[in-house]
């Protein structure tokens, strides 16, 4: 089997959607001898910030001298991306032997009518091979939710982080803060432990009731001891311990993300469990990576990536055009799928931008250039729509040569993926 026969069979899976439930994936675990039961995990809920959550202790832990897993998702630009090892993406030939080798068992179970999705294959596909590599430690994402995710198959975790909730998926998850916070609370087990961001106070009373009911201990972002002496574009200079040290993801919202982060690396050095000094927590977070975060693609004229796409991600996206770039103009490129809050995120863009460029996303669930033009015509003075992400991109950064404005492209973590490469190969 080639690599890119590989990635053939995992999306071949695509077909059957998302399909909350655990049953289906214990099934293909039992089958599987149960890989996620030989590892442990540091779990991440939430509807904001978990990549980056996950990407600075994944980056901690590695540079402590774990070997550590990381499973995060969506990917950007490499299907890779979502199964690392020590900040490090797979092989292609160790994911093409680990597809080779288990897929027999998804058209066992095919034949049996117990139909696997796409992210239940490679969340199995993962504890597969954190589990052959013998991780240390795995830092596991959640896809959507937590009490009914599949990555919630796992033993009592290490710690249980549950990052900034907002809504989202909310014709899954519940309509209401209280709803999702619930489904998120779902990875906190008892025997464990629990760390949160800071949260509006409906999904932190949830939390709250629910760490209590488990008997499970809690820690805040707002217990943290860290103070910012900078921050800029290219990120922020903070304080912890009596360290200095620089974190290349900006923005005030990843300054919360790093206490979170710093709450869960001191339970495992409070218990004991997973030891980690000052000095690979500085180590770690200055080569944390998260793209698609308000990404600096090019700094003449400014261009940044951002996957923002709910409520949540905008308002941070909003905070951080106000503290860096408001005496720039500047040209959006926007594309958003349809099922997202779309009136409330461009409700919450109004005056912003100069211009925006609406764009299609190559999504089936994407709204169209034309659609999305037509609902921020009210909120910008000049908009256009494009038939493609890269026309809409060249004409914005174009303009913003002339005009020395910035070019912000937003909307969707898809949009993102598709849009990253064609930029880095232009600039």
């Amino acid at each position: 089997m080639t690599y890119a026969e590989a990635l053939q069979k995992i999306h071949s899976l695509l077909t059957f959607g998302s399909r909350p439930g655990l049953d289906r994936m214990r099934e293909l675990l039992r089958r599987l001898d149960n890989p996620q039961d030989k590892l442990r995990y540091i779990h991440v809920a939430g509807t904001n910030g978990k990549g980056s959550v996950c990407a600075m202790l994944s980056a901690a832990l590695a540079a402590e001298g774990y070997k550590t897993g990381l499973f995060i998702s969506p990917y950007i630009t490499d299907f890779r991306e979502r199964i690392q090892i020590d900040n490090q993406m797979i092989s292609e030939k160790a994911l093409t032997e680990a597809v080779e080798e288990t897929f027999p068992l998804i058209e066992q179970l095919r034949a049996e009518d117990i139909i696997i999705t796409e992210f239940e294959y490679v969340n199995a596909l993962e504890f597969f091979i954190h589990a052959k590599e013998n991780c240390d430690v795995v830092v596991l994402e959640t896809g959507m939710g937590g009490l009914l995710d599949c990555t919630n198959v796992i033993q009592p975790p290490l710690c249980s982080v549950i990052t900034t909730i907002g809504l989202d998926h909310t014709a899954i998850l519940g309509d209401t803060l209280e709803a999702i916070a619930g489904q998120k609370c779902g990875i906190i087990k008892r025997g464990s432990r629990a760390v949160t961001s800071a949260q509006d106070e409906r999904a932190m009373q949830v939390i709250e009731c629910t760490c209590e009911a488990l008997g499970v201990p809690l820690r805040k972002s707002s217990e943290i001891g860290l103070t910012v002496s900078e921050q800029k574009l290219s990120g922020s200079r903070l304080c912890y311990h009596g360290r200095d040290f620089f974190l290349p993801l900006s923005g005030a919202h990843q300054v919360e993300n790093a206490k979170t982060a710093l709450a869960a690396l001191e339970w495992l050095n409070d218990g004991d469990l997973l030891p980690v000094s000052d000095d690979a927590i500085a180590e770690g977070f200055a080569k944390a990576v998260n793209p698609a975060r308000l990404e600096t693609l090019c700094v003449n004229p400014v261009v940044l990536l951002d996957g923002a796409h709910n409520p949540n991600g905008i308002e941070a996206l909003k905070g951080a055009i106000d503290a860096f770039l408001a005496d720039t103009p500047v040209i959006c490129v926007m594309g958003m799928l349809a099922d997202k809050d779309i009136d409330s995120a461009i409700t919450l863009l109004d005056g912003v931008f100069t211009r925006v460029h609406t764009v299609p996303v190559n999504n089936p669930r994407a709204v169209s250039s034309a659609a999305l033009a037509e609902k921020f015509r009210h909120h910008c003075p000049e908009v256009q729509a494009f038939d493609s992400a890269e026309k809409g991109f060249d004409e914005a950064f174009a303009l913003a040569k002339q005009q020395h404005a910035a070019v912000l492209i937003c909307g969707s973590l898809y949009l993102a993926g598709e849009i990253r490469p064609y930029i880095l190969n232009k600039i």
